[in-house]
């Protein structure tokens, strides 16, 4: 993992995968799928979005559908005060 990885994640990014489907205009009856990944602020999106964007805009194939799975890699649940000093010999 590189260091602006785990920078977005304390900044409450999270790993975000989109599952898409897609045909071409030459072949519509055969669906294809493309796996994005990237870390991302959940509930928006916003580079998912514009990722779609970009292909609506440059890319010639029509989008079917989009599933997005979305997990939190570092959270508040993982980091606890501890109180007390551990002496190293």
């Amino acid at each position: 993992m590189s260091d602006r990885d785990f920078i977005a994640q304390l900044e409450g990014y999270s790993l975000t995968t989109a599952e898409i489907h897609y045909y071409r205009p030459d072949a519509p009856s055969l669906l294809q799928l493309f796996i994005w990944q990237e870390y991302d602020l959940a509930p928006d999106f916003p580079m998912l979005f514009d990722f779609l964007d970009h292909w609506r805009r440059e890319i010639e194939a029509a989008l079917h559908s989009v599933r997005i799975a979305h997990g939190r890699l570092i959270g508040p649940t993982e980091w606890r005060a501890v109180d007390g000093i551990i002496p190293l010999p």
